[in-house]
């Protein structure tokens, strides 16, 4: 499989709109897909990231989230199913389930929660790759896990056949995405390296990652595919200039030590776009009138408002 060319450089993962009651609205996600795909701000749909805070949905209503997107998309653009669960039965069900709706890709956080050692993470995905027909991509996170996949580990992962490729939260580690090349280059020269940090998306580039995992995406698709066009051809001056705006406006979704950026990233995406998303689900605090001022007076000087 041609990774890049089935799945491009942007993958997006989408935003989960909830009602006033914090009930999924499964209306406005599909029209969320619509306006991404007819704005083209995204080569492939995530469904159930971290930026659709899949750990905050139950096994049933990611299941449905899947046939939502599967059917929305319609075949303009791939969707790849986020299945990671704490425990590797739960994570083998879950992509079989997308598997079964016709999803080739499953992104798979690492365990949560339990803080596994470097060997259990191997057992875990050596586990799930000999329990699905499904694709798999690792996704390293361990500002949120709690456990980072070592690049070793990643190595030794490669050579399952249906482990294809590794996102990795690179803020946490600026230059793991070298280690995960050196680590698979000799296992499986067509094994992938996706940035999934946005602020990262430059100091990534510069070495060798394929493409980016990007909630911004809802709102910065043009200017991301715009600096990697800008990078391939030695336009360095530019792409700089394109990224630091993403820059900026990322920086705002994390005031007051927020990690997972949604309470700021929802209503952000809700201004551009217009489609009602809700607040993020508790326990993720909403954001305040402070906090809003920031991040849409940044986006106003952007020009997206």
């Amino acid at each position: 499989m041609d990774f890049q060319k089935k799945y491009g450089k942007i993958l997006l993962p989408l935003i989960t709109p909830y009602d006033e009651n914090e009930e999924i609205d499964y209306g406005k996600y599909a029209e969320l897909i619509e306006y991404v795909i007819t704005n083209d701000l995204c080569d492939s749909l995530i469904v159930t990231g971290t930026t659709g805070e899949a750990s905050l949905l139950t096994f049933d209503e990611r299941v449905k989230l899947f046939e939502t997107a599967v059917k929305a998309s319609a075949g303009r653009k791939p969707v790849i199913a986020g299945t990671g669960c704490a425990s590797t039965k739960e994570t083998i069900a879950l992509t079989n389930k997308a598997y079964d709706l016709g999803i080739e890709l499953a992104l798979i956080v690492c365990p949560f929660y339990n803080k596994p050692t470097q060997e259990g993470l191997y057992l875990h995905y050596k586990t799930i790759g000999e329990n699905t027909k499904a694709n798999i991509m690792l996704y390293n996170i361990p500002i949120f896990v709690g456990v980072n996949l070592e690049a070793e580990t990643v190595g030794r992962l490669a050579a399952i056949p249906n482990i294809v490729g590794v996102k990795d939260e690179a803020g946490v580690n600026p230059t793991q995405v070298t280690d995960f090349f050196l680590a698979t280059e000799k296992v499986d020269p067509n094994f992938v390296v996706y940035n999934g940090d946005d602020i990262m998306l430059l100091p990534t580039i510069v070495q060798g990652a394929m493409g980016i995992v990007s909630g911004g995406a809802h709102i910065f698709g043009h200017e991301i595919r715009a600096i990697f066009e800008a990078f391939e051809k030695g336009e360095n001056e530019k792409a700089k200039e394109l990224f630091v705006p993403m820059y900026r406006f990322c920086k705002t979704t994390g005031q007051n030590g927020r990690i997972l950026p949604n309470s700021l990233l929802r209503p952000a995406i809700e201004a551009v776009t217009g489609i009602k998303l809700g607040p993020a689900r508790l326990p993720l605090a909403p954001a305040t009138e402070a906090e809003l001022d920031v991040t849409l007076g940044v986006l106003r000087e952007l020009g997206k408002l």
